[in-house]
């Protein structure tokens, strides 16, 4: 647990200051999640990391991002115990993401956040050694119809996410419907219905400038098939709305000690030569 020194005005930082540590030692202390034996696959594409802008490289062959919502096949909202889930109905073509790096459509199963116990922390991806109090990941598991017997496996192993960081500001008219709803769900395992969600309103106003790397889950599995895209752009919420979210549980109530949902993150992972690529080019600057 951090403790903020106010009168010494000291920078606070999450623990293990974002270095390369064992994040299993890290996260056990939080979540039992973390405490099994961890089958951490032998290669060099783990996740998070920071994205170091200077040394990204910019790719003209990156495509524009479209997207397509439907907030009627919004399902249900549900805490597992590490988070909380809004699901959607992914069989059909209501909810896709094409473009950018993908090869494939894909159709949006459940979106859920990252945040910490502050507003100083709490993603999990950092840009230039910036932190953000929270994140938001869509997951997005590749969907065809030749695929449609694999889709479990998919969903577990093979999902693809589309991260935009979030920034305490004003208050986010669109999330606040999420927000009311989440005492509902306020223990481990409960579940809610949760209907007309447009999951639109959490995407910045430019989704068109954004990283991408190839890496890993950031909970176990651990496994190294997930591509990444981070928007350049964060979108705002309040610290109010923030609020809530910290008041969710990573306990049932059944069990005698209840603690509270808060860095919900892993530590970050070294990046080992791997190329961070950019669909903008953030240093030209225009002739005047």
């Amino acid at each position: 647990m951090v403790v903020l020194n106010r009168l010494r005005r000291v920078t606070p930082v999450r623990r293990c200051n974002l270095a390369a540590c064992s994040s299993k030692y890290v996260l056990s202390q939080m979540h039992p999640m973390w405490q099994e034996p961890l089958a951490v696959p032998g290669g060099d594409r783990q996740s998070p990391v920071d994205i170091a802008v200077k040394k990204s490289v910019f790719d003209a062959e990156l495509k524009p991002l479209v997207t397509s919502y439907d907030p009627h096949t919004c399902q249900q909202i549900w805490n597992n115990g590490y988070s909380f889930l809004v699901e959607y109905d992914d069989t059909k073509d209501k909810n896709t993401l094409t473009g950018g790096p993908l090869q494939d459509q894909f159709r949006l199963c459940q979106f859920h956040f990252h945040w910490g116990e502050t507003n100083e922390w709490g993603s999990e991806h950092t840009v230039d050694r910036r932190l953000f109090p929270a994140e938001v990941l869509p997951q997005l598991p590749p969907w065809s119809a030749t695929r449609f017997a694999f889709y479990h496996l998919i969903m577990k192993f093979n999902p693809d996410y589309c991260l935009i960081p979030v920034q305490v500001g004003k208050r986010h008219e669109g999330l606040q419907k999420l927000v009311d709803a989440l005492p509902t769900i306020r223990h481990k395992d409960s579940i809610v219905e949760f209907n007309r969600f447009d999951p639109s309103c959490l995407l910045p106003g430019n989704i068109n400038d954004y990283w991408t790397y190839h890496g890993s889950l950031t909970t176990p599995p651990l496994t190294e098939s997930v591509t990444w895209i981070i928007m350049k752009q964060h979108i705002e919420v309040s610290h109010d709305q923030l609020a809530v979210f910290r008041s969710l549980l990573f306990t049932s109530a059944e069990e005698e000690v209840q603690k509270s949902m808060v860095n919900n993150f892993r530590v970050q992972q070294p990046l080992r030569g791997r190329a961070i690529r950019s669909s903008f080019t953030p240093f030209l600057q225009e002739a005047p």
